[in-house]
């Protein structure tokens, strides 16, 4: 049975027509964020970037580098589209993305993320054995057909990724609409429709829409009855989110997984009219069958636990931050806060007040406020700045206020914990992380 699911041999369109999309929508990302000013600003302007922990020696190219970093990406989703070198294209696109993600996080969307899980997918799928320029040189690699898995294999990821967006949409902030109204309010300036996103009947259907999208798009465009249905919500709820949040080719890639979804004779049909197609409804079982189950099981596992991990983890995930990334949580808080860092020359007690103004990007201070791991490491950064003058120092965080989803504001930092001695802890709670049920209420000062 689980042959017959994974190993039949299927029409390859899909997985042809998606390569293209896929190429295209990265090297657009790449050569956008040159054009936007998105490199400079995230990149080039800070005097150092706030990568994930661990990866500090991941940091921008100097001068002009993260742009020419940014271009050979973008010219790799050229290559990818059009199928010249897949290999060498997809997995070189896939590792120096996957560098940039990990570089900075002060500019943190999930689909940054995503492109991470699609490109590692795609280098091992034979995306390239059609329509593509490597036949030229390989005529052995043309094909019309690939193995049922590969299909799955976009399917499962997607239904992670909807599933758990839905079942974190459950909670207080988004049932009462709250956090919908909070992110509609900074979009009351759009021509056209910025009055009426801040209506709260809007909100509303925002709000239901967008549980209800996420839990049923997945099976409902796998029916064949609702799949018509399906994709007219998509369309609509991806441009809508496109127009609304401008979050760049995520609505755009999110559209392009649709072509998994139809019939791959539909799909041949509509974008490869002159590709033969492939009737044979034959199961052959790979010598690499074991692989698939090993490989794509462990990978799999990952992905389910990834999104759940701060449910073992103490205290909750919108007031601690702790397990929040890599699950899928979007657009569920909004967070601002206060803070003052201060530096205790150890030998002689010297206090200093930092002016964080004179280190960070005006993005950067938005962020240091309110998200621990940022608070973290910069008192880090201070404690290898003052080394390198050879001075031991200490660093409190003091009056240290968040404030989650609107809400009061509360104390954040425990402020007698020394941070630039503080481990981080990868894997649990950070005890120097007040607890949000006792925090202490402040007032709202700043």
């Amino acid at each position: 049975m689980l042959n017959r699911f994974l190993f039949s041999k299927i029409d390859n369109s899909p997985l042809i027509i998606f390569r293209i999309f896929f190429g295209i929508l990265i090297s657009l990302e790449c050569y956008g964020a040159i054009l936007t000013g998105w490199i400079k600003r995230t990149l080039v302007e800070p005097q150092f970037t706030f990568n994930f922990i661990g990866f500090d020696w991941l940091q921008p190219l100097p001068g002009y580098g993260m742009y020419v970093y940014f271009f050979i990406m973008g010219t790799l989703g050229v290559m990818v589209a059009l199928g010249y070198k897949y290999r060498f294209s997809i997995i070189s696109f896939t590792l120096l993305w996957t560098g940039v993600y990990l570089m900075q996080k002060t500019s943190y969307n999930n689909h940054y993320y995503l492109l991470i899980l699609i490109s590692f997918i795609m280098c091992f799928l034979p995306a390239h054995r059609s329509h593509s320029f490597d036949l030229r040189s390989n005529r052995g690699l043309k094909s019309d057909s690939m193995f049922a898995y590969v299909k799955w294999a976009i399917v499962l990821q997607l239904l992670i990724v909807y599933t758990y967006a839905s079942i974190a949409k459950l909670y207080g902030d988004w049932l009462d609409f709250g956090i919908i109204r909070i992110l509609m309010l900074n979009k009351a300036s759009y021509p056209i429709i910025g009055e009426l996103l801040q209506e709260p009947f809007i909100h509303k259907i925002m709000g239901v829409y967008g549980i209800l999208f996420d839990l049923l798009v997945v099976p409902a465009l796998l029916w064949k009855p609702t799949r018509k249905i399906a994709f007219i919500a998509s369309v609509f709820f991806h441009l809508f989110n496109s127009i609304v949040f401008q979050i760049g080719i995520f609505p755009y890639l999110s559209l392009a997984f649709t072509v998994f979804f139809f019939e791959p004779e539909t799909i041949r049909r509509i974008f490869f009219k002159k590709k033969p197609p492939y009737l044979l409804q034959k199961i052959e079982v790979p010598s690499f069958r074991n692989t698939v189950y090993i490989l794509g099981g462990l990978y799999f596992v990952v992905q389910l636990a990834l999104p759940i991990r701060h449910h073992f983890i103490k205290d909750d995930v919108l007031w601690t931050e702790e397990g929040h990334r890599l699950s899928w949580r979007m657009m569920l808080r909004s967070r601002s806060g206060s803070i003052k860092f201060q530096v205790v020359d150890k030998e002689n007690g010297e206090k200093t007040t930092i002016n964080t103004k004179d280190y960070l990007t005006k993005k950067q201070q938005r962020r240091i406020g309110g998200y621990p791991d940022f608070i973290w490491q910069f008192a880090q950064r201070l404690k290898k700045e003052y080394a390198e003058k050879g001075k031991d120092i200490a660093v409190y965080a003091l009056n240290s206020k968040v404030s989650v989803n609107g809400k009061p504001y509360r104390a954040f930092i425990d402020q007698t914990v020394d941070l630039a001695s503080a481990k981080w802890n990868y894997f649990w709670h950070n005890e120097w992380i007040l607890p949000s049920s006792t925090a202490e209420k402040v007032p709202k000062t700043f």
